[in-house]
């Protein structure tokens, strides 16, 4: 069995052609014209914005012409993440694979984060059966790095009092809250000192972690491949001198880092020992995240002398701010059971050409003042170890409404389908809503889809079942929007 033979044909067949468009974060032009061309094909309107979303205006079905407008919205851009680092995101189309119940996809992310949702939205502007109010799809470029186009939407590009956003990742849930983020950036300036000629080096190399969205999976407990290597590092400096060479982990600031690796050396009397130490460390690793983290590697050997290392006093306070920086949950939510409030992620650290070090985090919460709390408890870290520190601009949260007009709908719309009543829930994640209740204060706003699993990461597959029940849901809601009057 193959994508083309999954079930509602039209949504899976639209999403097929959307894997196979390139889509990276700020790159969303291949994207971008597929829509387009998607549209003049089908008759539809549609424009674009400075920033390049892109918008579709589908009209009521004859007799619905006094409905409320409903907006669909989804986001183009994926998270780029592959097993196979010569992967080219920017030219190679993404392969899927049917494994039972679930679509995955080969060795990559499978974009479905928010794929499933652009071809919901499309398949609602091309099928002719449907019952509805006048639609509008609102096609938002770069949620995952920095929400650009839903920070800068171009006025007038919708104009709708309800918009259902398409870029929730659980079945029978429909969430009516976010929270909202900031990244935090700390900078090390280093100079690079003559690699001693008695050193032994070591390359470890932790990789195959699970990784996920620093969002949705930071209450599973995974390992963070930064903050292990780092403890890595430290154990072994404060048993022996240790010059640090090369440290690279992690990549984007949404997705807990799943590899990381570090070249360092020691003085080669102590080579047996370091080995011995690594060797205690695994087992204790392991250990701790046992039934966590069960594809986990974690590998020590030898690396050629290079001709520079990181100069010592950086090295050390780089090393112990990334071993004692904040990462994982940081408090729960008083007011909805098994909702993370506040979280941070240390999410990727790089070595730069012009002798720096990049750390990057991001930091999210549903309460505004404790999201800058340990944005500044992160900052406070990385200040004390000499780093600069620059936090971005950040995106609000999106305050429950409990009385909200399409949650209700899209409630009734699921239970009278399916039987079950869905959970109401928010959720510990960015989404765009946030922002579009900031430019259309107007706006009653619900956000659904189907199951995902392993976003931001190659495990990432969708439950089949979950995207038929996702289109029922969808349409059924529309349906129910149509008998309305504005």
């Amino acid at each position: 069995m193959t994508i083309k033979d999954l079930k509602p044909a039209l949504v899976f067949g639209i999403f097929d052609q959307i894997t196979q468009v390139p889509r990276p974060s700020k790159k969303e032009e291949k994207i971008r014209k597929f829509l387009l061309d998607f549209a003049a094909e089908h008759g539809i309107e549609a424009k674009t914005d400075a920033i390049g979303n892109v918008a579709m205006y589908k009209p009521a079905t004859p007799g619905h012409e006094d409905a409320p407008t409903v907006v669909l919205q989804a986001h183009m851009d994926m998270v780029c993440e592959s097993n196979d680092k010569s992967f080219d995101f920017d030219n190679n189309p993404i392969t899927t694979v049917v494994e039972g119940e679930w679509l995955r996809a080969e060795g990559t992310t499978l974009g479905a984060d928010n794929g499933i949702g652009m071809a919901a939205a499309l398949a609602v502007m091309v099928d002719k059966d449907l019952v509805h109010g006048p639609v509008e799809c609102l096609f938002t470029v770069d949620e995952e790095t920095g929400l650009t186009g839903a920070n800068n939407l171009g006025e007038g590009m919708i104009s709708g009092s309800m918009l259902l956003n398409l870029d929730s990742e659980d079945d029978a849930e429909i969430f009516v809250g976010c929270a909202g983020g900031v990244d935090t950036t700390c900078t090390f300036h280093y100079e690079r000192s003559m690699a001693p000629t008695d050193f032994h080096y070591f390359k470890a190399d932790l990789s195959k972690g699970l990784g996920g969205h620093s969002g949705g999976d930071i209450h599973l407990g995974r390992a963070n491949a930064n903050k292990l290597i780092a403890r890595l590092l430290w154990e072994i400096g404060k048993k022996h001198e240790l010059s640090l060479v090369e440290m690279d982990g992690g990549n984007l600031r949404n997705a807990i880092p799943r590899a990381a690796h570090a070249v360092f050396g020691v003085h080669t009397a102590h080579k047996e020992d370091v080995s011995a130490l690594f060797n205690r460390f695994v087992a204790d690793v392991k250990d701790e995240y046992e039934g966590v983290e069960p594809t986990m590697e974690i590998t020590l050997e030898s690396a050629e002398r290079p001709d520079f290392c990181v100069d010592s006093n950086t090295s050390k306070k780089l090393i112990e701010a990334l071993y004692c920086a904040p990462h994982g949950v940081v408090s729960m939510s008083r007011d909805l059971e098994g909702l993370v409030e506040t979280s941070t992620n240390l999410a990727s650290v790089k070595m730069q050409p012009d002798n720096k070090i990049l750390v990057t985090t991001s930091q999210r919460s549903s309460v505004e003042s404790r999201k800058w709390d340990i944005a500044h408890q992160v900052e406070a870290v990385f200040e004390l170890a000499g780093a600069t520190v620059t936090h971005g601009d950040g995106y609000p949260g999106w305050k429950p409404n409990m009385n909200s007009t399409i949650m209700k709908l899209t409630a009734e719309a699921y239970e009278e389908l399916y039987g079950i009543k869905p959970a109401i829930k928010a959720i510990h994640a960015g989404l765009e809503c946030g922002l579009f209740k900031e430019k259309y204060p107007h706006l009653d706003m619900a956000s659904v889809g189907p199951t995902l699993q392993g976003v931001h990461s190659p495990s990432e597959r969708m439950h089949i079942p979950a995207v038929e029940r996702f289109w029922g849901q969808l349409t059924r809601t529309l349906e129910k929007v149509a008998q309305l009057k504005k």
